[in-house]
């Protein structure tokens, strides 16, 4: 037997390195991106971060809250701390603040150590004073702004002093406790929690911002310290978005919201999509690294690849900047574009497309309407990719709406991700409304006539002068006789298609048109 080893030893060995080498190959995404965590000791602390559960609103119920923490515990069963950075509450109330507890009392794990911040909701219903004061009381914080070290670790809470405010007091504070960071150890990252983020950081910060006042002090503190790893909430922008993460000077990140999502406006499904979105963060600290892993509490699944922070952290490292990514989204070759016939009418369309890809996120679209009469420009939208979502759909189906009866529009779609790169390719389709009287769909027979889509001038003239005689019977609003004449058009038709007098789009348009006709007079 061992003979009979020996002499196949080599092939042995050939099918365990030709099966470890496929195993690298073909290793699937979510492997490789979990990868980019694994290290050979266990992290020195694990603690998530999130923010505005604001329970009190009707998106601000107890259950997204606790569904967040049972997914937390669940992927993070050993936490060394908890950091809540705001807007815990709505309106500030006692009852909220007592549903919010009675979720982190249940949930929150016995060793951990917990960091909540104040937010702007604290302060809508009760004065400042009371504010603050009642939020003290019911979390247990000895102030709003603290410093604390666990493992060699800096954490600081930076708390607002009413809604948006930070004062200079505060900021000498901060200056001073990230100088002692430093000394303790300088090739530490210290960890700085804020509810609002400085402006024109993250996804979101070039409207959703802290005031003017002050914003300048607090930015150049934290600026003289490249090793500060900024992390607030607020804005309730997706975490998906890369752009969640940046660096200059030093690190900001955003943790989303526990509640519900807001994002930019000017885009097709609005700036509040209706739409559960729920997101936090899950950070763990290594000797040699920070990583941060984002979460879709509403997905139950993590988003992406982790963000990875080198340590010691320098600003010579920083990878996560402006100019990170200049690769173009693109369409596969099979992508096409087409239009929801059931979701057509006489002034909107729907359109359905292959969502195109990109090496980070395809975050949104360029649709582009041209009426084919006037070759101008009727529309030019945006709509989001939904990238946000659970599940992100692919197709995605996109409402066209403004649209003129009877008219024909080209409608070219472009792909634009994260950070503005435009895919060089477009998706185009051609788009009919449907016409709401005999006059719309007269106007559609000559444009298809001029279009040479009739075999003979005559086919189109049969179909002008059945529409002519409608249009008698449309002025009369006699409703019997124009369902039988528009049954009788469509006779017209399929005799017309049967002779080959009219394309198959044209017949398959007319005839959408008149039963639409047919059901408006019935």
């Amino acid at each position: 037997m061992l003979k009979n080893f020996q002499n196949h030893r080599g092939i042995f060995i050939f099918l365990a390195f030709f099966i470890i080498g496929v195993g690298l190959i073909s290793a699937p995404q979510g492997v490789r991106a979990h990868s980019q965590e694994t290290s050979g000791d266990d992290p020195k602390l694990v603690f998530p971060v999130i923010s505005d559960t604001q329970i009190g609103r009707a998106e601000g119920g107890v259950q997204r809250f606790e569904n967040a923490f049972r997914q937390l515990n669940n992927v993070a069963p050993k936490q060394d701390a908890f950091v809540f950075i705001g807007d815990l509450t709505s309106h500030g109330y006692e009852k909220e603040y007592d549903a919010w507890l009675s979720v982190f009392n249940e949930y929150i794990q016995p060793q951990t150590e917990q960091i909540i911040g104040i937010g702007n909701h604290e302060y809508v219903g009760p004065t400042v004073k009371q504010a603050q004061k009642r939020f003290l009381k019911k979390t247990g914080m000895d102030s709003l702004n603290y410093s604390k070290v666990m493992k060699g670790y800096t954490f600081i809470m930076l708390g607002e002093e009413r809604g948006y405010f930070y004062s200079k007091e505060q900021i000498k504070w901060l200056e001073k406790e990230l100088q002692r960071a430093e000394q303790r150890n300088p090739n530490k990252p210290i960890f700085v929690f804020m509810h609002h983020p400085l402006k024109n950081t993250n996804y979101g910060t070039d409207q959703w911002y802290i005031d003017k006042e002050n914003q300048k002090l607090l930015r150049d503190a934290l600026s003289q310290h490249p090793q500060v790893i900024l992390m607030a909430g607020h804005t309730h922008y997706p975490v998906s978005d890369p752009r969640q993460i940046y660096q200059n000077n030093f690190t900001s990140v955003n943790s989303g919201s526990i509640a519900y999502m807001w994002t930019e406006s000017g885009y097709l499904q609005g700036e509040v999509p209706p739409v559960e979105v729920s997101n936090g963060l899950l950070v763990k600290v290594y000797d040699d690294k920070v990583v941060i892993k984002r979460r879709k509490f509403h997905a139950n699944e993590w988003v992406g690849n982790p963000w990875v922070i080198k340590t010691p952290i320098q600003k010579k490292n920083f990878k996560y900047i402006d100019t990170r990514d200049n690769k173009k989204p693109y369409f596969t070759n099979d992508a096409k574009l087409s239009v929801v016939r059931d979701k057509t009418t006489s002034t909107s369309v729907g359109i359905k497309f292959d969502q195109a890809q990109d090496n980070l996120l395809t975050h949104s679209y360029n649709v582009t309407v041209k009426n084919q009469e006037t070759n101008k420009i009727t529309l030019d939208n945006k709509a989001f990719s939904e990238y946000y979502k659970a599940q992100i759909p692919n197709p995605l189906t996109l409402p066209v709406n403004g649209l003129k009866p009877a008219t024909i529009y080209k409608i070219e779609v472009r792909a634009i991700d994260a950070f503005e790169n435009k895919s060089k390719d477009t998706l185009t389709a051609t788009a009919i409304t449907k016409a709401e009287h005999a006059e719309g769909m007269k106007k559609l027979v000559k444009q298809f006539q001029e279009n040479g889509e009739f075999a003979t001038d005559q086919a189109a003239q049969f179909l002008k002068i059945h529409l002519t005689a409608l249009s008698l019977y449309e002025e009369n609003e006699l409703a019997e006789k124009i369902v039988k004449h528009m049954e009788g058009f469509k006779l017209l038709l399929d005799h017309q298609k049967k002779n080959k007098l009219i394309s198959e789009k044209v017949y398959d348009v007319l005839k959408a048109n008149a039963d639409y006709i047919i059901q408006k007079w019935k």
